[in-house]
């Protein structure tokens, strides 16, 4: 248990005044923002240190969780093959390497489209290793891959590295045309797995073009002899993209600019790679602009200008032998739909807007649209309908018109699960390669024959021990909002451990259940959905007798447009009150019961549970808070932040809005830190170089919540950013980490071994 003595760390107070629409606030620990100020340092190291000593206790129990995560995990590895050109490409992860090895081997021929069955115990004929971010890690407490991509001849490799964390990428290229199939020592593992040499000069070599600072998702022009890379601005945002040509001595071009601060800036080739897209987007605005000829560095050209609200993506698609954009928009269709526009009609009135373009696809209510892959030969619509994400695949024949295209969608047997269209690079592809999995069925890479409809299982997630898909469960409860509204909520658990009837737990009526010891998950912003997923981390939990669930609170993606609107801007509290709903649900049905319930999320997740444990602390014995988004007035009432003007559309603007400012401040779990209640035990995860969650949200929020004694800890990472530690090892001592506190919060850490 945390002690709340005077060994707690105690940030001092600092009194900052701040007015806002007739409003002052004093707050006591805004110097906490000083990142670089030796005292704030001081406090954080303290803080870690008090987290350390107050988690002493689990160390054996970490050790032990880690070594069920590593265990599990197949460690040296392949993933699957994607054909690119003529090679097929794979990374490649070596046992008790960090970091995995980008390698290619070449195609059978022009007709090969089945990849290479590989063996981790030997090497592929041919291969080539192209990158080892083991040797590129080297002396480096963080390393992060932001860019990665091969010209289509083959020849050269770019790639992005950061080193701190803060997602500002260096870009670096090699020259591969002279790598043999020995590649940078490949077929000669030594008996770690790496390569036994690094390769010579005349195998590999560096270029001498670099580029400092720049975003992630580098790529090459379609010839290869251009680079197209964006760089950010001082809020982070991405906002300018550039153009750069290998070798020469010039100045790089500016392509595109987009001043409107709530604007990001990206780009990329179309599918068929004859045309070049740029796209500048906020929370809820799109505009998109085509460059008809991106080797003659031909101008930009709006498709549709942007329209407060409207959202639209786009793709190029051959059909009945014409030239056509398929665009998904939402203009007067709340869940989007699909539209075409013949190319050579951009820039003319009749192409202008949405409105005049042929409708290929039609909104539906019921179907939330969100993205079209177009090939040569057919294209794959991914969507959502009843909680669930789908795809359905339509062929693209020679006498194909847009009124015939009608997608059919691929089923699946179980009543829980995610699917997505996977790495498809190649225009002429006939296979769809698919990602699918489940909270008890392992991440699967399956290829569909378009032709004839067969899917073919590439790869299933390897899970060491004797995993059985059998011996777990999972399942679906609906709780009811304040407002009425049903909130979907999955759930797994492993058989014998949630009941006494544990192969009818969900169907069983509530006073039949055992209650037993549950993880509660939520996230709830920016549309996104948390699909049911398979963990092998999270089998430590589940085998240890813990049910995991995830709410699927309003805020996200999962039911709709409709359901993310409900739960953004003055409808923000509904994700907060959701998930308190859905907890009740899960206590009032036997599931488990407060003194046993544990709630997780992390970022924009982290606001929630800062905000459930000044809602509803008595619901829960535990608050794990990843890099949580605790201070969010603070943060939004600042344009110099990065990334503040961006999300105005998906909180508000609290600066210039009074009814915002209001609303907020009423949720801020900064600003609601309660007197009169017991705050469940708290666990907060930060990072220092986090550029999207500053480490000082966590930091004040913890500071504010010692004053009333919560039992709270805070974790900071000192050299890592938002998405934590990096390397595989480091994470999964991370996760053993937070699974350990976990189980301790549940009376669980002693029991099990």
């Amino acid at each position: 248990m945390v002690s709340t003595s005077a060994s707690a760390p105690r940030a001092e107070r600092r009194p900052t005044e701040r007015t806002h629409h007739g409003d002052t606030v004093i707050d006591n620990y805004e110097w906490l923002r000083a990142k670089e100020d030796p005292q704030v340092l001081a406090h954080l190291e303290a803080e870690n240190s008090f987290t350390e000593d107050h988690t002493a206790h689990l160390e054996d129990l970490r050790e032990r969780i880690f070594g069920e995560i590593k265990g599990r995990t197949l460690e040296t590895d392949l993933s699957v093959p994607t054909r690119e050109g003529n090679w097929w490409y794979y990374s490649r992860s070596v046992e008790d390497s960090q970091y995995a090895l980008h390698c290619r081997a070449p195609i059978a021929g022009p007709d090969d489209w089945t990849p290479p069955e590989l063996d981790p115990a030997h090497p592929v004929p041919g291969e080539q290793i192209l990158l080892d971010g083991n040797l590129l890690a080297e002396g480096h407490e963080f390393f992060s891959i932001g860019s990665f991509d091969v010209s289509q001849d083959g020849n050269t490799l770019l790639y992005g590295v950061d080193v701190s964390g803060d997602e500002r990428y260096t870009l670096r290229f090699r020259d591969l045309s002279r790598l043999g199939a020995s590649g940078l020592g490949a077929n000669s593992l030594g008996a770690n797995g790496l390569g036994a040499s690094a390769g010579s000069e005349e195998e590999i070599r560096e270029l001498p073009d670099t580029i400092e600072n720049t975003f992630g998702g580098a790529f090459f022009s379609a010839d290869g002899r251009r680079v197209y890379y964006t760089t950010v601005d001082e809020s982070w945002r991405p906002d300018t993209l550039w153009r750069h040509t290998l070798g020469a001595d010039i100045a790089d071009e500016q392509v595109f600019h987009e001043p409107d601060e709530r604007f990001w800036v990206g780009a990329g080739l179309s599918q068929s790679g004859k045309f070049l897209l740029i796209a500048a987007g906020s929370s809820i605005t799109s505009e998109w602009l085509l460059v008809r000829d991106e080797a003659a560095g031909s101008a930009p050209e709006v498709i549709w200008a942007r329209r407060d609200g409207v959202e639209y993506e786009v793709e190029h698609a051959v059909i009945g032998g014409e030239d056509f954009l398929l665009i998904t928009h939402n203009a007067g269709a709340e869940n989007f739909e699909l539209v075409a526009v013949p190319v050579d009609d951009i820039g003319t009135e009749s192409a202008s807007s949405p409105e005049t373009a042929t409708v290929v696809l039609a909104h539906r209510a019921d179907v939330r649209l969100e993205s079209v892959a177009v090939f040569s030969s057919f294209l794959a619509v991914e969507y959502r309908r009843e909680g669930l994400a789908r795809v359905a695949v339509a062929a693209l024949t020679p006498d194909t018109t847009l009124s015939s295209i009608a997608p059919r969608e691929i089923e699946f047997d179980e009543p829980l699960y995610t699917v997505h269209t996977g790495s498809n690079p190649e225009w002429d592809q006939p296979t769809l390669r698919l990602g699918y999995g489940s909270l008890i069925t392992p991440s699967t890479v399956s290829e569909l024959d378009v032709a004839t409809g067969d899917i073919r299982v590439l790869k299933r997630q390897p899970v060491l021990g004797g995993y059985d898909p059998a011996d777990y469960q999972q399942a679906r409860e609906w709780a009811i909002a304040e407002d009425g509204t049903r909130i979907p909520i999955s759930l797994v658990w492993k058989r014998g451990h949630a009941a006494s009837a544990p192969d009818t737990y969900a169907e069983a009526a509530p006073g039949n259940r055992v209650p037993g010891p549950l993880e509660l998950y939520g996230y709830g912003s920016y549309e996104a959905s948390m699909d049911p997923s398979f963990s092998v981390a999270r089998l430590s939990l589940l085998d240890r007798g813990v049910t995991f669930a995830i709410a699927h609170v309003r805020g996200g993606g999962e039911l709709g447009r409709a359901w993310y609107e409900q739960g953004k801007t003055l409808t923000k509290k509904n994700t907060f009150t959701d998930f308190v709903a859905s907890a009740k649900h899960l206590i009032d049905h036997g599931y488990t019961t407060p003194d046993r319930l544990v709630a997780e999320g992390g970022s924009a997740g982290g606001l929630l549970m800062g905000a459930i444990a000044n809602l509803a602390p008595e619901l829960f014995a535990g608050v794990l808070a990843s890099v949580p988004f605790v201070d969010p007035l603070t943060s939004i009432l600042d344009p110099d932040l990065p990334l503040t003007v961006i999300e105005w559309d998906e909180w508000g603007n609290p600066l210039h809005d009074p009814e915002v400012y209001r609303y907020m401040k009423e949720y801020s779990p900064y600003e609601n830190i309660r007197t009169d209640v017991t705050y469940p035990r708290i666990l907060a995860i930060t990072s220092l170089n986090d550029t999207r969650v500053l480490y000082v949200e966590p930091a004040k929020w913890v500071a504010r919540l010692r004053e009333v004694d919560a039992p709270v800890l805070l974790k900071t990472e000192m050299s890592a950013g938002h998405g934590g530690v990096t390397g595989r090892y480091n994470s999964w001592r991370e996760r053993a980490f937070e699974l350990a506190w976990i189980l301790d919060v549940l009376s669980l850490a002693e029991s099990t071994d």
